[in-house]
């Protein structure tokens, strides 16, 4: 398959850097971006597209961790908060304040033994947790958002309250705790802003498709998927940012390493107005009586229900199964007990695993979500490991994954991310705002494609509109408002779609919300045929790609007629 990809034949022709990063997963890249920054020559290689693993597979949540609180992990928390309320801010267009309620039936559960679990750092038997310990927990979480009013403090309601608001909840629910965290609308275009701000720096190259294969002696063998093509890759330092997949990198490059364990997360996306009404707009947040903690969550005029915690094989792919569907249905009857519901609401699935540190014994809900630096010894230099990271801590965890690194090759810091407004996130406009920024800006696009590009771009999307005018004026509706032929273009141009799957699957939410019938998808094929310049062996390979990984690893099958059917 030939690859007229510019950015590989550049990156291949001269390939001396200062730092290779493996991985194009959210902490790779929020680390390619600190250290663009500083001004260093940077080349970051991801086997897939960006953000289509472990970052693509999270509950769409930015969020403090305050369950963390019981272990003991004060640190996790505070720079989770922290970075939580600067999200609000510099990542406006895809991280809003998202208000959660916890639905309690007892009042003393759990209090003797969670400070146990502080203490001794030992999981014992799962125990629901009481009205009284989340009071406490919810009262703490409050003295670490402190941050400007970044979001509202906790507030606790009785059952005749709580049933006003939340009037189809269990009856054997006694009280409700509600508090903010935030939401992700789309963590894939969130780390899609985050590489295009690296690259706007000189020296900063980012490469899809191109997987770390093997060690030479001056450096790292990559190959380019598409065409087979290997190329040597020198570099100063190296970082493994692999996430869950650490281990078997390392062992691609002949260092045998047992750093991570990590869990698989799936989840369920159902359509179904009838639940997404009974959640009142907020998130559901509750514990199985296992001890997992479950969301039922309001997204996209969807609802979003997860996670389990279950460890697993990295080497395998990850696939929500029959018995995490049936898991999920038994939660919300626990809370929404008269409120029907089956497969055939499921518009899309999807599992992730988890970057989580190795464990051993420990009970997967009880493994640390925080981060730590690995030095090692890399072919012909210095290796430095990423073990765990989780969303909320991007920013952070690649201010100090760049920190580490500019030590190594003896450079200084010239400037911080800290603050620093991420891609479509700068001068966004409030909600308020939003539609005459849509009516000035986005002028020639009616008000509901323009609230598409708004909420998909950010305030990028005026680069869109601009691209549309002056490139491809001939422009042809595909779905309705949601997307277009044009946009298509503007994808393969800017934001380094190589396959249909990155299109509907990460570029837009079209699988995600279960707009994407068979027909839409040959919409796509036939933008992409016309802005890619594929011919018909490669529209046919991409078909098959796209059809096969929907079906298998979210449940989904199309249609050449249009339908959408939910298998399984």
């Amino acid at each position: 398959m030939a690859d007229p990809r510019p950015d590989v034949a550049t990156a291949f022709a001269d390939p001396d850097y200062d730092v290779l990063i493996i991985g194009g997963g959210i902490n790779g890249l929020a680390t390619f971006r600190d250290l663009a920054m500083q001004g260093v020559r940077v080349l970051l290689v991801e086997r897939g597209d960006l953000a289509s693993g472990a970052s693509a597979a999270s509950s769409h949540m930015i969020h403090g961790g305050i369950r963390y609180l019981e272990n003991g992990e004060f640190r996790l928390v505070r720079e989770s908060v922290r970075e939580r309320n600067a999200l609000l801010r510099t990542a406006p267009h895809h991280v809003s304040p998202l208000r959660t309620t916890i639905p309690i039936t007892t009042v003393f559960s759990g209090l003797f033994a969670a400070p146990l679990r502080f203490l001794t750092h030992t999981q014992g038997t799962p125990k629901a947790r009481g009205a009284l310990l989340i009071k406490v927990g919810l009262t703490i979480y409050d003295l670490f958002s402190r941050d400007g009013g970044a979001v509202p403090r906790h507030r606790f309601l009785g059952k005749k309250a709580s049933r006003e608001e939340l009037p189809r909840l269990a009856e054997n629910f006694r009280f409700t705790a509600t508090y903010y965290d935030a939401s992700l609308r789309d963590p894939e275009r969130l780390a899609l802003d985050v590489a295009l701000d690296a690259e706007s720096h000189e020296g900063a190259t980012a490469l899809t498709y191109v997987e770390a294969v093997g060690a030479a002696p001056n450096g790292v063998i990559v190959r380019d998927l598409l065409t087979g093509r290997e190329q040597t890759i020198a570099a100063r330092v190296i970082v493994n940012a692999a996430g869950p997949w650490l281990d078997l990198t390392n062992a691609a490059l002949g260092r045998e390493s047992a750093l991570t364990g990590g869990t698989k997360g799936s989840h369920i996306v159902l359509d179904h107005p009838e639940l997404l009404a009974a959640t009142g707009g907020r998130e559901i947040f509750f514990e199985h009586d296992d001890g997992r903690i479950v969301l039922v969550y309001p997204l996209k005029d969807r609802v979003l229900v997860g996670t389990t915690d279950i460890d697993a094989d990295p080497a395998e792919p990850a696939v929500c199964t029959e018995e995490e569907v049936d898991y999920f249905f038994d939660l919300i009857a626990q809370v929404f007990p008269d409120i029907a519901v089956d497969r055939s609401h499921i518009v899309f699935r999807f599992s992730g695993i988890r970057p989580l540190p190795r464990h051993d014994d420990l009970a997967p809900g009880f493994v640390s979500r925080d981060y730590r630096i690995v030095d090692a010894e890399g072919p012909g230099a210095p290796m430095l490991d990423l073990v765990g990271g989780k969303w909320t801590t991007f920013r952070a965890l690649g201010e100090h994954l760049a920190d580490r690194t500019l030590a190594l090759i003896g450079r200084e810091r010239v400037v911080s991310t800290d603050g620093l407004a991420i891609g479509g996130g700068r001068d966004f406009p409030s909600p308020a705002e939003a539609d005459a920024w849509i009516r000035r800006e986005l002028a020639g696009f009616s008000p509901e494609r323009g609230r598409v590009l708004l909420e998909r771009y950010g305030t990028r999307a005026r680069d869109v509109a601009r691209y549309i005018a002056e490139v491809e004026p001939d422009d042809e509706a595909i779905a309705g408002p949601l997307l277009s032929t044009a946009e298509v273009a503007y994808m393969v141009s800017q934001e380094k779609v190589v396959h249909a799957t990155d299109v509907v699957l990460r570029r837009t939410d079209l699988a995600f919300t279960g707009h994407l019938t068979g027909e839409v998808l040959e919409q796509v094929l036939s933008a992409l045929v016309e802005a890619a310049g594929w011919d018909d062996a490669r529209v046919e390979a991409e078909r098959a790609l796209a059809i096969t990984e929907l079906r298998e690893r979210h449940g989904v099958t199309l249609t050449r007629a249009g339908a959408r059917q939910r298998t399984r």
